[in-house]
């Protein structure tokens, strides 16, 4: 019986900015082979991406750093949770490891980093792989627009979003919108559990839940972004997402018409139950656009 390869993976830290980001890369057997940056969303990290590394690493280049305030990425006392400096620490890694070239996957949170990433270095982006990240207030769900609007000043704001770093937040996140919940491993949201328990971390998790907001004030410019700069675009989504449903989706293809759109019946974290069908598709994605 003839089995299919698995992914060489190394795991390190870089130092960037005082940060000590913790990273996952694979290493294919082509020197040459594309690179696809990896962005994680909330409440997880690079480990939401172990599944699609261990099958798509063996032939390309999955580079998933954590973010400062997740995973083992350790920040320094004092640092400032904010979607502007998650960018910086994400810039400062693309740059120390000397990414000059990649196709860049941006999912929940990762969609403003990476937008914002590509705005200060356009030469740098092969294209995107767009999964369930948004970038339009249709895009919005109403629950979402909710937590969106909540202010440190409105009375019981801080419980609100508190509520959502609980072991029930954070499972409910995984298993909302999808049929048959059993087919998700536990493990995903055991571990982003963990680490939303560290020291410090649900403070930074506040901080950035409040500051959500001021990625929606550039939607427009990102928008203006990928109209002007047309990047080769794959759409990955879990249409039932109850935070980003499917009209979000939908929404790039007036400002890239020639996108590849795919509609999964699932909720947030596709990945957990539809890699057999997304892998494949990202991987001719990465053929198509590594020229």
């Amino acid at each position: 019986m003839s089995l299919p390869p698995v992914a060489r993976t190394i795991h390190r830290h870089l130092d960037v900015e005082g940060v000590r980001v913790f990273y996952r890369e694979s290493l294919p057997a082509r020197p040459d082979a594309p690179v696809l940056l990896l962005l994680h969303g909330f409440p997880s990290a690079s480990h939401q991406f172990r599944r699609l590394i261990d099958v798509l690493g063996p032939y390309y280049r999955l580079i998933a750093p954590d973010c400062p305030g997740f995973g083992r990425t350790e920040a320094p006392p004092g640092f400032t949770y904010s979607f502007d400096r998650l960018a910086d620490i994400t810039e400062g890694f693309v740059r120390r490891l000397g990414l000059t070239r990649f196709v860049a996957y941006l999912f929940d949170f990762g969609a403003p980093v990476g937008f914002r990433l590509a705005e200060r270095h356009p030469e740098r982006i092969a294209g995107l792989v767009i999964q369930n990240g948004n970038a339009y207030i249709e895009g919005l769900s109403a629950g979402a627009r909710d937590f969106i609007a909540l202010r440190p000043e409105t009375p019981g704001a801080e419980k609100t979003i508190r509520d959502l770093f609980t072991l029930e937040g954070t499972r409910g996140q995984y298993e909302t919108g999808v049929p048959e919940p059993a087919v998700i491993a536990p493990d995903g949201w055991t571990l982003d559990q963990h680490f939303l328990d560290l020291p410090g971390r649900k403070e930074a998790q506040l901080a950035l839940a409040f500051d959500y907001r001021s990625n929606l004030d550039l939607y427009p410019r990102w928008q203006a972004w990928l109209r002007d700069r047309t990047p080769p675009a794959l759409l990955t989504w879990g249409a039932d997402d109850p935070f980003f449903p499917e009209p979000g989706a939908r929404a790039y293809l007036r400002d890239l018409p020639d996108a590849e759109l795919h509609l999964f019946p699932t909720g947030h974290f596709a990945l957990e139950t539809h890699l057999a069908e997304m892998a494949p598709l990202i991987a001719d994605f990465l053929d198509r656009t590594h020229l």
